[in-house]
This record gives C-alpha cells, sequence and structure tokens, in this order.
C-alpha cells in the first residue's frame, strides 16, 4: 500500500467515524417505558420516561431501567462503530481496536 492509498483510507475512516458521531441510538427498556437516546460519540442526548408506567414505590424498577436502556443504547452504538470499523478494514483483526 503506496502513502497515496493510506492518505485516502484514511481520510475514508475519519469520514466515517463523524458520520458516525453524528448518529443517534435509543435504548430502551421495560417494553418502551424507559427510552435513552445516545450519540456515536457515547453521550446520552434524551431520557424519556413514560409517567404512566411507574408510581413512586417503583422508584427501584425505574433505575433499573433507566441503567438497562443506557446499557441498550450504548450497545448499540458500540456495535454500529464495529460494523463502521469492520467494514473500513475489510474483517482485519487489529490489537486494541474491539
Amino acid at each position: 500500500m503506496n502513502m497515496r492509498e493510506i492518505q485516502k483510507a484514511q481520510q475514508k475512516l475519519m469520514k466515517a467515524q463523524e458520520e458516525l458521531e453524528a448518529k443517534q441510538f435509543v435504548g430502551t427498556a421495560g417494553g418502551g417505558a424507559v427510552a435513552i437516546t445516545m450519540s456515536g460519540k457515547f453521550e446520552i442526548t434524551n431520557v424519556k420516561i413514560d409517567p404512566e408506567a411507574f408510581s413512586a414505590e417503583d422508584i427501584a424498577d425505574l433505575e433499573a431501567m433507566v441503567k438497562a436502556a443506557a446499557r441498550d443504547a450504548f450497545d448499540k452504538a458500540t456495535d454500529a462503530q464495529q460494523k463502521m470499523l469492520n467494514s473500513m478494514m475489510g474483517g482485519i483483526k487489529m490489537p486494541g481496536l474491539f
């Protein structure tokens, strides 16, 4: 691979990373009672809780569902990042990259 090809691949990777960072991933729990939106940068951008799904006695359940929804969003963002890297690398495994 010559320097020009390496630079093109690097630019392509940077563009794909920017596109991924701009995407939003929604994680849910409790059948949609809790939804968390996370950016491709792994920043939580929105939290939605269905007020009819919980009462004051259900706070522990709500806390567990918020954590589950955050994990779901994180997993979706991580999966998208891995797929992007795999497509860019053509399936080549590199130590330290997922």
